[in-house]
């Protein structure tokens, strides 16, 4: 494998696109592709970083890292990693993970955290093995079906 590169990706395109349309069925059966208009708002929000992973210039990967700021501080939140099937265990993931952690660490965040189905035993030993530590937590998901006005009426 040539050296893998990551950058954080500021403009969209055809080739970041194609890319997510690979990738993203990879990571999730029940994920779509964002469109066009969505990729421009995550890569032009402010605290949000869509990392790239290229192999040979083509894209081999992505993670998403989201900092903000809460009353207790700076906190990041890692998701959608994704690498190509054909690019696992070649150090991609850690690659993505080590450049979000540096840019965690330049702006001053205090915890990153992210989840991992336990079935990708592979991520689990590599976010295990680069210091993520298991958290004794509940981890709840509430799935919003209705509209911000029906919400409000309850």
């Amino acid at each position: 494998m040539s050296m893998v590169s990551i950058e954080v990706c500021r403009t969209i395109g055809d080739e970041l696109s194609e890319a997510l349309e690979r990738l993203i069925p990879q990571l999730s059966s029940s994920a779509t592709v964002p469109s066009a208009d969505e990729l421009l708002e995550i890569v032009t929000t402010e605290g949000t970083f869509l990392l790239i992973a290229r192999d040979g210039g083509r894209i081999v990967g992505t993670l998403t890292l989201v900092t903000f700021r809460i009353p207790s501080g700076a906190r990041a939140w890692i998701e959608d990693v994704a690498v190509d099937s054909e690019a696992r265990g070649k150090g991609v993931g850690e690659a993505l993970s080590r450049e979000a952690l540096r840019i965690a660490a330049s702006r001053n965040v205090r915890t990153v955290e992210l989840t991992s189905r336990p079935s990708r035993e592979a991520a689990n030993r590599l976010y295990r093995r680069i210091g993520f530590e298991p958290r004794e937590t509940n981890v709840y998901r509430y799935t919003i079906r209705e509209s911000a006005d029906d919400l409000s009426k309850a």
